[in-house]
């Protein structure tokens, strides 16, 4: 392995490991997964148009289920993106 140099700055880092394939720098197989459990996901704001009824029945379902319609619709979401990866995975 070779050896990581020492940076003056963030910018110098980032333009090195631009350049340098870290596989020569980091034993990849002796890594561990960090595990950072008070950092919360980036989340950007999107416009939707949905169909009335559409979002009827979300607020329908998120009352009877007692959660914010938005939360419920991030969730059904979350889920059917998981199932369709996973379809993509499994061929």
């Amino acid at each position: 392995m070779k050896k990581i140099p020492t940076f003056k700055n963030e910018d110098e880092e980032r333009e090195f490991w631009a350049a340098h394939d870290s596989t020569y720098y980091i034993d990849w197989n002796k890594a561990k997964k960090a595990v950072f459990p008070n950092l919360k996901p980036s989340t950007k704001t999107i416009s939707l148009r949905l169909s009335e009824s559409l979002l009827e029945e979300l607020k329908f379902l998120a009352n009877k289920k007692d959660v914010p319609y938005q939360s419920l619709m991030k969730v059904f979401l979350s889920e059917k993106v998981q199932e369709e990866i996973d379809k993509i995975i499994e061929k």
